[in-house]
């Protein structure tokens, strides 16, 4: 074989070199993938490097700690029924799947004149393996939640004799016990850690699509495919001497290059998922901007319920980033007040009573800066502008071109323009109008935005209690939330891409690349540059190792190393 292939391949020196290395690379490891790809296609292969699961029987209070009516104490291990013959001497264990209320003594206590009573009315309950959570013979006790007699329990349990150790279970181990009996692949392991992280709604829904197991079964389908694109490509090298082809390489792979292109596509589907969730697991970043004395703080203050910003009729007063995190409408969110966005000459900002605004210094100029860079950083952008007095009299609509200039660039934004309260409906109306012709019509991005008219002042007024929407802050709430759902929606048929974590987004890209080079390699076409079908195979084969580290299933050499981070969450 390696004659042939620098027979086939033309002479030209680093093409030359390089396939007889993988050449060499490939055969060397013939016997083990063909071993790996016919054990995959039985079932999973198990991880590699990963050790045993030991005969341990662990125990670990599974129910929150601190004073509770129940307190959950979970036993997974073979030494189960030892366990609970041990605190329950007297009566025989409970049907399986059925529910015992046993008293739970001391072990050897039962015998003596005053047997030690642990606790009364305890729910037990035993599920034989092999479906359990774990995969293990499981035993649960439903005890009184006081944290003494939790207490007690553990310290009973850790007593008990058995032919296998019994301890006290390390961070995760119930968990690395399920994914190494198979009840769980580890993009569901990740979801559970998620699930049980979760704040708001948003973040549980996010963390249940990951758990159903769809994601996981989708990884291992694109394995198995690769794993048969594979056999496709090593049996057109094992067999090219002895059969005679007229068509060319690039042909002969025809056949995978479409369903890598598909799979290409697929991959491009999952990390707008990830995308998408990252937004729902680690909050939408939400910017206020506008010039000074417009009212960003007090809008702010109004949202979150409390007085997260200093509110001041001194111009420039928010020299620093304020944020406070809180749930809008199930959507875990992070809100950045700005310093106000003004010119060093600061000659068309004046105070409340007419007096001219302080020119800017040093450190509102470095706040100023901040307020640009948390703009482009963030994904909604509120801008706000403010009715304001004119000089001629009458009055106008306060605002800023470059904080107008930085909305229109954010993936959502809202315009929302405060101080109604100083002016009649009817010049309102006029004012927002001559706003949109004049401001808005100009920026692109911005010209089919509709200003939400809003009070803060209203909104704080005692005479506001038992109105449905004083200030028109609840509207601009529920448009929040609108914008908050445009950035993470998915169809209805692809909810379960919610679930797709960070970690798995980064192997979906490495699993990407490595097609991408196939693809370039299947793609060759010439007499002196034909596609070198190890190479190809190799991609394939790297590909699939980005997928099994998903999943942590295949001949994946660095499942290893993650398995105790994801475990411990």
């Amino acid at each position: 074989m390696f004659c042939y292939a620098l027979r086939r391949v033309p002479i030209w020196p680093l093409q030359d070199l390089r396939t007889s290395l993988a050449l060499l690379t490939r055969r060397g490891q013939a016997f083990q993938s063909r071993r790996f790809y016919h054990s995959s296609r039985r079932g999973h292969a198990p991880v590699s490097g990963t050790p045993l699961i030991n005969n341990d029987t662990i125990y670990a209070l599974s129910s929150g700690a601190g004073r509770a009516g129940i307190a959950v104490v979970r036993i997974s291990g073979p030494g189960c029924l030892d366990v609970y013959k041990a605190l329950c001497p007297s009566k025989p264990p409970p049907a399986p799947r059925y529910a015992g209320v046993r008293t739970l003594y001391e072990p050897g206590s039962v015998g003596a004149s005053q047997p030690n009573v642990v606790d009364t009315d305890a729910l037990v309950l035993h599920f034989p393996s092999p479906k359990t959570v774990t995969g293990e013979d499981v035993l649960e006790l439903h005890v009184h939640g006081g944290p003494a007699t939790v207490k007690a329990v553990l310290s009973a349990i850790r007593k008990c004799s058995s032919s296998s150790k019994i301890r006290y279970a390390e961070p995760g181990e119930f968990t690395r016990r399920a994914f190494l009996n198979g009840r769980l692949d580890l993009a569901q392991v990740e979801s559970l850690g998620d699930t049980l992280a979760a704040e708001t709604e948003h973040q549980r829904r996010a963390a249940v699509r990951g758990t159903s197991g769809v994601l996981g079964k989708t990884y291992d389908s694109w394995r198995e495919q690769l794993l048969l694109a594979r056999g496709e490509i090593e049996a057109l090298i094992d067999f090219s001497e002895d059969q005679h082809f007229d068509e060319s390489p690039a042909e002969l792979l025809t056949n995978v290059t479409k369903l890598v292109e598909s799979m290409l596509n697929s991959i491009q589907l999952h990390k707008l998922g990830s995308q998408r969730s990252e937004l729902l697991r680690n909050g939408i970043r939400i910017a206020l901007l506008g010039p000074p004395n417009v009212g960003k703080s007090s809008l702010m203050n109004q949202i979150v319920g409390r007085e997260a910003s200093i509110v001041s009729a001194e111009a420039g007063t928010t020299r620093d980033i304020v944020e406070a995190s809180l749930d809008i409408r199930g959507y875990l969110c992070s809100f950045a007040d700005t310093a106000g966005i003004r010119t060093k000459t600061a000659e068309d900002v004046c105070n409340p009573d007419g007096t001219p605004a302080s020119a800017v210094g040093a450190i509102e100029q470095e706040g100023i800066r901040r307020a640009r860079q948390k703009a482009l950083d963030s994904d909604v952008i509120i801008v706000l502008g403010s009715v304001e007095p004119a000089n001629a009299g009458g009055h106008r609509i306060s605002y800023d071109a470059e904080t107008l200039q930085l909305a229109a660039g954010a993936q959502q934004c809202l315009v929302a323009v405060n101080k109604a309260d100083l002016v009649s409906p009817e010049a309102l109306k006029l004012l927002i109008q001559d706003f949109k012709s004049s401001a808005l019509a100009a920026i692109e991005g911005l010209r089919d935005a509709e200003p939400l008219a809003i009070s803060c002042r209203a909104a704080m007024s005692p005479s506001a209690a038992g109105l449905a929407d004083p200030g028109g802050i609840h509207e601009l709430t529920e448009k929040l939330a609108q914008s908050f759902a445009n950035l993470t929606s998915v169809p209805s048929d692809m909810q379960h891409l919610l679930g797709v974590t960070e970690r798995q987004n980064q192997l979906l890209s490495e699993c990407e690349r490595h097609l991408l080079d196939f693809m370039a390699e299947a793609k060759k076409s010439g007499a002196y540059d034909e596609p070198d079908v190890v190479l190809a195979a190799e991609h394939l084969r790297l590909a699939a190792v980005q997928l099994a580290s998903i999943t942590g299933r295949g001949e994946s050499g660095d499942v290893e190393d993650v398995l105790g981070v994801i475990f411990e969450k």
